[in-house]
């Protein structure tokens, strides 16, 4: 990436402070324009590191480094100038929305190793969860009750490790691990896939306020985004991206959940699989990722002989 801002132990000078106050702002705005793509804005970057310049381009100088054509380049231009940072920056603020950029010391590093980091992450609760070893659970949106009993069996033994919790507050699998987890005294991180002010599935409001409140709900995409049907596949890769490895409870041969896994697999992270009978729909993605190389789960020593947790 073509900025990185001193971590050393000294404070920022104010001047200094001041730049990436308003470096931050910027990128801020950029993201919050919904016809621009992360690696259209890493284009400006490249070109404007510190986005000094963002505000004094012209048209065409902008339209030449993004490499889009007119029709696309109208429709940035008018959601740019409808963006109010200022307000924005206010109502989140209100609902104690915040946000964090790739180029902040917090953001996580882990997430820096995946393809296309997010270069912002919008933020509720509890961001120093961030900071501990996490495992991410996923599984079939219609889940049976073995995957209930598999999840509360194997969830004591990694809580009582520090271990936290990252799954997608989708239904079935999703909402049983992040209930898990806060039954079982552990912390959470949901993941979502549109923005907090559309929070989907409706029925999961409730989790997502105690999440909210006591753990912490994550999202790339700006509060005010409705949720998208494309917005899902990319969110797995922060699911994966956060965790040093991710379990896979119950799945069919073509899901969400093996996206996540192969996900994993590809930012170097170990996957897991928790078995289920050949006879049935949802076990086949889990006994094919087993086929594959994924280490076979019937407890929780099998996930954590596996994960290196003194790294953190």
């Amino acid at each position: 990436m073509p900025l990185q801002y001193s971590r050393g132990p000294f404070l920022h000078t104010i001047k200094e402070r001041s730049l990436i106050s308003i470096f931050r702002e910027r990128l801020f705005h950029l993201v919050h324009i919904r016809h621009l793509s992360s690696s259209e804005i890493r284009k400006i970057l490249k070109v404007d590191p510190q986005l000094t310049n963002l505000y004094n381009m012209s048209s065409s100088e902008l339209q030449q480094i993004l490499q889009i054509n007119s029709d696309k380049m109208k429709l940035v231009l008018q959601e740019f100038s409808k963006v109010n940072v200022k307000k924005l920056l206010s109502l989140y603020k209100s609902r104690n929305i915040h946000y964090m950029t790739y180029f902040d010391s917090e953001y996580p590093y882990m997430l820096k190793e995946i393809y296309n980091p997010p270069l912002c992450l919008f933020y509720i609760g509890n961001k120093t969860l961030l900071e501990r070893p996490a495992l991410a659970v996923v599984g079939a949106r219609d889940a049976s009750l073995e995957a209930f009993h598999s999840i509360n069996m194997i969830l004591p033994g990694l809580i009582k490790e520090n271990i936290v919790i990252v799954s997608g507050l989708a239904k079935g699998t999703d909402t049983i691990a992040h209930e898990g987890a806060i039954a079982n005294g552990g912390k959470t991180i949901a993941v979502l896939g549109g923005g907090f002010f559309h929070l989907y599935p409706s029925e999961n409001k409730e989790l997502a306020n105690v999440i909210a409140r006591e753990h912490l709900l994550l999202s790339e995409y700006p509060p005010l985004w409705k949720p998208e049907k494309w917005y899902f596949p990319m969110r797995n890769r922060i699911i994966s991206g956060l965790s040093i490895g991710t379990l896979v409870i119950q799945a069919k041969k073509r899901s969400g959940s093996l996206i996540t896994a192969d996900m994993a697999l590809e930012s170097g992270r170990e996957v897991f699989a928790i078995p289920g009978p050949i006879t049935e729909t949802l076990s086949e993605g889990t006994n094919h990722l087993i086929q594959q190389g994924a280490k076979l789960v019937t407890n929780s020593s099998d996930i954590l002989e596996e994960l290196q947790l003194d790294m953190f």
